[in-house]
């Protein structure tokens, strides 16, 4: 006679975002993205510490005159007259200034605006979305405040609070921290509008479920049910809409300070250098290239980074 018994597990079962690392490896362009941008963030804010030079320092005297409008170092390639200097591979300004350390000291701005205005717009929009969806009095005013938000032009109004709170906000945090707060403050309360709407229809979704139910006929408080039981649940949409938020953000900074109301014309950003090498173009176009790059390679590893999550984050495509 066989005896039947249950199988003794030998390993301890699996944990869910173990799940999620291995579906997030599986797409190739997420794991991709995400190493370009850890090494891009790597590169700027640890990139000042190992490359010494100055991305402020104005050359002075016939120093100037030797180190101003140099050409990268691989010109020599196909220009053997090229005005080069070995100490600084990607070439100077007009200035004279360092084009690597102002490549590197304007990303850790451009990377720091973003991460903060994305944290700012992601914690506005989750709880506007929370609120609405499980307040049913408070939906109706909050969805048409989205509504407003989403119908106004989001760039003119940034234009214009730039012009009227710069001032201010320069003679409480000083010049580049009141230009730092007012920009974040600017994007975060003006992208926030997508995460509501989506945090808001999957909270209108959960409230309704068996465990949600069960939870409040056993006396939980809102507070606990919003904090233990819906908000996990809807920390995957949340996660994408961060992601793609740094793009945004990203972008929306460097448009700022393109257009000249961003961060002074001393303080380097990636938008502030294509600004300042737009004159130049036509005789510099690397001036042009390298930020523009930066630029785009960091808001398309973000994108596919955010592609990767959403998909690593589904339980219905984790499970295949």
């Amino acid at each position: 006679m066989i005896e039947l018994s249950d199988p003794v597990p030998t390993h301890p079962p699996r944990s869910q975002w173990w799940d999620v690392w291995v579906q997030f490896k599986s797409h190739k362009g997420a794991l991709i993205g995400a190493f370009v941008f850890l090494f891009i963030v790597l590169a700027v804010f640890i990139g000042p510490m190992i490359w010494w030079v100055d991305a402020q320092h104005l050359p002075s005297g016939r120093d100037f005159i030797k180190l101003r409008d140099t050409r990268p170092i691989y010109t020599v390639l196909w220009e053997s007259d090229a005005k080069t200097n070995w100490w600084h591979p990607l070439g100077t300004d007009n200035l004279g200034r360092d084009i690597l350390a102002r490549l590197l000291s304007g990303g850790r701005v451009s990377i720091a605006v973003g991460l903060t205005a994305m944290v700012l717009s992601i914690l506005i929009g989750t709880l506007v979305g929370v609120l609405a969806g499980y307040v049913k009095r408070l939906d109706g005013p909050l969805m048409r405040l989205t509504d407003l938000f989403l119908a106004l032009p989001l760039l003119p109004l940034i234009l214009v609070a730039s012009l009227l709170f710069r001032e201010a906000l320069s003679a409480t945090f000083g010049v580049e921290g009141g230009v730092f707060v007012l920009v974040v403050a600017l994007i975060g309360v003006t992208s926030w509008m997508q995460t509501a709407r989506i945090v808001r229809g999957d909270v209108l979704a959960l409230k309704e479920r068996e465990f949600i139910l069960a939870a409040r006929s056993i006396g939980t408080t809102p507070r606990k049910l919003v904090a233990r039981h819906l908000l996990p649940n809807v920390l995957s949409p949340i996660m994408v809409s961060a992601t793609l938020g740094i793009a945004i953000a990203i972008i929306t900074e460097s448009a700022l300070s393109f257009l000249g109301f961003g961060f002074p014309p001393d303080f380097p950003t990636w938008g502030r250098l294509l600004n300042d090498s737009v004159d130049r173009m036509d005789l510099y176009p690397e001036r042009v290239v390298w930020p523009g790059l930066m630029i785009s390679l960091t808001v398309l590893s973000v994108n596919y980074m955010g592609d990767g999550l959403r998909d690593a984050l589904d339980p219905r495509i984790r499970g295949r």
